[in-house]
């Protein structure tokens, strides 16, 4: 069984090395026209800094002009690098056009910007729902279909890359989530397509899954989060907005598909793999061997997040038998 293991792993390595697509790439920031939305502040801001400081040329675009003007002098004083910032709502396709075609041809489009409001699904408003499918989810596709002809005119001919920042509840549905997830679970829907549709035009497509980060947006999510959400999405950590830009500007540069940011997004990635594409023959590797033993690691989660959903109801209802008890005993 040893002898016979050792002789298929090269084999199988040499295949996955023949077949994974697209091909390792490698797309330069220096010199590059990065174009940033949700730029304004959080992940958007602390990637905008970093290409800034590899010497890209970085637009910016968000709703509030104010902020935006902060985030410019920031960068300014940081790198001493100007930006150009543009004031669009990406739900406007209009307006982003304008400030698309305003910009200039894009080399690297960061697809950053995103709205979350927790609440069940039966107690939130078709206005919030409509609202986070908007931005999220037809908000990128607005951007995206607005800098495309321009990306694909570009002079240099160099490798280009389309990014979208999802989230880890892009990969997992999550208690308190279902509109949220629903719009960042469509980002990677849209990558896998529009990765074939522009590989001949050498434009790589990436999605990012930051974990929870410390942004403003975050902390006021918090505020507002289930209960059963904070016992359930507090188990993987957060990171800090600069760390998880490094991730993602990494994944960038060297054209992932899929770009993780931490441990649990490792093994996220792995586990829903699918039939998302692959760069690495090497990943591609861990991808097999592993996926079985994954299956049943995420098996275990879901069991632990059911039995935390079951014991919550059940201290509630508990709760609940208490206080009447204690009013029909009153009376």
């Amino acid at each position: 069984m040893v002898l016979l293991s050792l002789i298929l792993l090269p084999i199988l390595l040499l295949l996955l090395y023949f077949i994974v697509r697209p091909r390792p790439v490698t797309i330069p920031i220096k010199n590059r026209h990065v174009f940033i939305t949700g730029g304004s502040s959080g992940i958007g801001l602390a990637l905008a800094h970093q290409a800034a400081s590899q010497g890209a040329r970085v637009s910016l675009l968000a709703r509030s002009l104010n902020k935006l003007q902060e985030a410019k002098e920031s960068i300014r004083r940081s790198s001493g690098l100007d930006v150009s910032i543009f004031s669009a709502d990406v739900r406007d396709y209009d307006a982003v056009q304008k400030a698309v075609n305003d910009a200039g041809p894009i080399d690297v489009l960061v697809v950053n910007q995103g709205v979350f409001v927790p609440q069940e699904l039966e107690k939130q408003g078709l206005d919030e729902i409509k609202f986070m499918i908007d931005v999220n989810l037809m908000g990128s596709f607005n951007v995206i279909k607005a800098a495309l002809p321009l990306m694909k005119e570009r002079k240099d001919r160099l490798p280009a890359s389309i990014s979208l920042i999802s989230s880890q509840a892009g990969q997992v549905g999550i208690y308190g989530y279902a509109a949220y997830s629903a719009s960042k679970f469509g980002l990677r829907g849209l990558a896998e397509a529009l990765q074939q549709e522009v590989i001949a035009d050498n434009i790589h497509v990436s999605v990012v899954y930051p974990p929870d980060t410390d942004t403003p947006g975050f902390e006021k999510e918090n505020e507002v989060r289930p209960e059963l959400t904070k016992l359930l999405a507090g188990s993987s950590g957060s990171m800090k907005a600069d760390e998880v830009a490094k991730k993602a500007l990494d994944g960038i540069k060297s054209g992932s598909f899929t770009v993780p940011c931490n441990f649990e997004g490792h093994m996220l990635a792995i586990a829903t793999a699918g039939l998302s594409p692959e760069r690495s023959f090497l990943m591609a590797f861990i991808e097999v061997a592993s996926v079985g033993v994954l299956r049943l690691v995420g098996l275990f989660f879901q069991w632990n997040w059911y039995q935390t959903i079951e014991n919550w109801h059940a201290k509630k209802n508990s709760k609940f038998a208490i206080i009447d008890l204690s009013i029909y005993t009153q009376e």
